[in-house]
């Protein structure tokens, strides 16, 4: 069931429908498994889902994500609705890996469209792909399995992953902020914090938060609940709450947009805290009007 007064659904479902997407293959391909088996592959009982994440529709699909049809879905209508071509946007986030990374986590990471390219990328790390969503787990471990690949799949909470401080060189997250409310994002981003260590970096593919402020008729195209909370944030600024460096966001493709963060070593720590306290106390200076000959 999907929410009607939709761009998507009002004018492009119907041409997806009749013509874009296979649907005898798609249902060929729900028929062919018993999803709640195995789905039971990758349920982890500790896991509970997030309000937000439960209580919403996503993409217009009453259900969200915890349904076989968002799962079976999911993979045909993203290759024609991330323009200008689905694996050109996420081929963005890897080009702009700067480090040889040997443990991979891709959070949020749905169907596996980013895992896999990351596996590719760096055929020597080890990688693991992170849902909420066993359905999109299970699509997720047929086409790795498929393209005869070793990508680990684990259900778990982007915000509290339960893996150790600092094990993974490379964090990241495609298309997963605009589905959060921003106050979940932050808590992300502090969790990839605490994951990586230090030297590592996190790199987040999203919508680019200013073109959506600027057209605002791009987030009526789905059912995003959180969009316009996220166009109106600044994935910079929650990246820098969270502790990272030399933190910096690209523009890609215009409507798409890529922000790199690093996990400062040590001695950067002190090092940037100094220059922080130096300029603090420049600035209060400044301000009270004290500034003198040697101060």
């Amino acid at each position: 069931m999907t929410q009607q007064d939709t761009i998507f659904e009002r004018f492009l479902a119907p041409i997806f429908r009749n013509f874009l997407i296979d649907r005898e293959a798609l249902l060929r391909y729900q028929q062919s498994k018993n999803w709640e088996q195995e789905c039971d592959r990758f349920r982890q009982p500790a896991v509970a889902y997030p309000d937000y994440y439960q209580s919403q529709n996503f993409h217009g699909i009453k259900g969200g994500y915890l349904t076989v049809g968002a799962a079976v879905t999911y993979d045909p209508i993203t290759h024609y609705v991330l323009p200008p071509n689905e694996e050109w946007v996420r081929q963005g986030l890897i080009d702009r890996v700067c480090c040889r990374p040997h443990r991979i986590l891709d959070l949020g990471c749905g169907t596996g469209s980013t895992t896999l390219l990351l596996k590719q990328a760096f055929p020597q790390a080890d990688v693991i792909g992170l849902d909420l969503s066993p359905y999109m787990l299970v699509v997720a471990d047929d086409r790795t399995q498929q393209a005869g690949l070793k990508i680990t799949y684990q259900q778990g909470n982007a915000e509290h992953t339960g893996f150790p401080d600092a094990s993974f060189d490379l964090v990241t997250a495609s298309l997963l902020f605009h589905e959060t409310p921003p106050i979940v994002s932050c808590a992300i981003l502090q969790e990839c914090f605490r994951l990586l260590k230090p030297g590592g970096e996190v790199l987040i593919l999203d919508g680019n938060q200013e073109t959506l402020r600027q057209t605002e008729w791009l987030m009526q195209i789905f059912e995003e609940p959180y969009i316009q909370a996220f166009a109106r944030g600044s994935v910079d600024d929650w990246m820098h709450r969270a502790g990272f460096q030399e933190v910096r966001t690209d523009t890609h493709w215009w409507i798409h947009q890529v922000t790199r963060g690093g996990k400062p070593l040590p001695y950067q720590k002190v090092t940037f805290g100094a220059e922080a306290a130096t300029r603090e106390a420049a600035q209060a200076h400044e301000e009270n009007g004290v500034w003198a000959a040697g101060s």
